[in-house]
């Protein structure tokens, strides 16, 4: 909204912003998506690959990915042509993998619609995939001069304080932050109010004493910073358990390494088109190493273990009073917990052997399907492969160091 519609006085309004972009000018942190004479102008496509990494990422998190991503993607056209899987790879540990093909798909769609140029419009730029109203009015202010609000969860903090609301509504916090933005200076403005929720009005212990902009503070004359915004009620997160099929197929004349079976998720949901090591989640009271045991034998079509491959085991047997003979006992490896942000996952990953005689066919039955391979541990590293599977294959690599068992 205009300023004039601010429900404070124009030369308030002046006075903050003078304070604010001050303080931006001052103590602003040099990363590599803003612009500095050191350095190149950071392009819009830039700008939009800063503020998709940032997205429920910290700072120093992102900058090393920046990095290697504009080093390997440095334009629209670029990014659009690349291959899936290695969109994914180059993004393989930053997390959230559906910014990463959701920005895939929307660089595209500017390539395809908009001729490699990125849209100015803030309504075109929330067309597109995997953008939302913080993203697009970055992008519109950052690398346009578009005088648009960008509220993320710093800003939001520091509008709720400045306002003394416990529970600012997203509407309030809109008008509030379109008021204020500099129409001559939108980028450094927002980004001095991202900086300032990041550096000074933290969520925990504010430095009020050092902000620039404290006169202005309802939260800080009613003594209630510490309060706004009010907490939210935090929902318990579901526990899961994993088994997860390890199957290393040992090495051969014609194989100098050993391999291992990955399966490549769907196309939609958690870890979208990510490999790893087939898992199942454990029901009830049911055994991991069971449901493991069980899946590496659907897997291989029953000739993982030989005489046991016609049937399940019976409640309460042990699959290594099944298979106490031979190195083809599943080897229990470290567990491994993973936090999403709606689950946490505790994965049980069993290590299977499986010989040649085991699978005659070699890549049978996984030769017509696109989402099962061998891959050697030499070539892991061109894989796109989700944190927790990458510390799995670690253990693996390490009981292969120390021989079998």
């Amino acid at each position: 909204m205009p300023s004039h519609l601010h429900p404070w006085p124009n030369e308030r309004i002046r006075s903050f912003r003078r304070a604010l972009l001050e303080f931006f000018q001052q103590r602003q942190r040099d990363l590599p998506w803003r612009d500095a004479p050191w350095r190149d102008t950071p392009t819009p496509y830039g700008t939009l690959v800063s503020e998709i990494m940032l997205q429920q990422t910290r700072v120093e998190t992102v900058v090393p990915y920046y990095l290697r991503w504009m080093k390997r993607f440095p334009d629209p056209e670029t990014l659009a042509a690349a291959d899936d899987e290695e969109v994914l790879r180059m993004w393989q540990g930053l997390g959230y993998y559906s910014r990463a093909r959701n920005l895939l798909k929307a660089v595209r769609e500017v390539v395809t619609e908009y001729g490699g140029e990125m849209p100015r419009d803030r309504a075109q730029l929330e067309g597109l995939p995997g953008v939302g109203p913080y993203t697009a009015g970055a992008v519109a202010s950052i690398a346009f001069g578009e005088p648009e609000p960008a509220v993320d969860g710093n800003v939001r903090r520091v509008l709720a304080r400045l306002m003394d609301d416990p529970v600012p509504k997203p509407g309030t916090l809109e008008r509030w932050a379109r008021g204020l933005v500099d129409p001559h200076r939108p980028g450094d403005f927002n980004q001095a109010l991202m900086e300032l929720g990041a550096m000074v009005c933290t969520p925990r212990s504010p430095s009020c004493s050092s902000c620039p902009v404290s006169t202005h503070c309802e939260a800080l004359a009613k003594g209630t910073v510490e309060e706004r915004p009010a907490p939210k009620t935090r929902r318990a997160i579901p526990r899961l358990v994993e088994a997860v099929a390890v199957m290393v197929r040992t090495p051969t004349g014609g194989r100098p390494e050993p391999e291992v079976l990955l399966l490549r998720r769907p196309a939609t949901g958690l870890l979208a088109r990510m490999w790893g090591c087939p898992g199942r989640e454990v029901v009830g009271g049911d055994d991991p190493a069971r449901v493991a045991w069980e899946l590496a034998r659907e897997l291989l079509a029953g000739e993982i273990v030989d005489g046991a491959a016609d049937r399940s085991l019976a409640p309460g047997e042990s699959v290594c009073e099944e298979r106490a003979e031979g190195p083809e006992t599943p080897t229990e490896l470290p567990s491994v917990e993973h936090v999403f942000s709606h689950r946490k996952v505790t994965y049980r990953p069993y290590r299977f052997l499986v010989e040649e005689a085991d699978a005659p066919l070699g890549d049978a039955p996984f030769a017509d399907s696109p989402n099962l391979r061998w891959v050697s541990f030499g070539e892991l590293g061109g894989v796109p492969l989700p944190v927790a599977q990458l510390r799995i294959l670690d253990s693996v690599r390490g009981a292969e160091a120390d021989g079998p068992p």
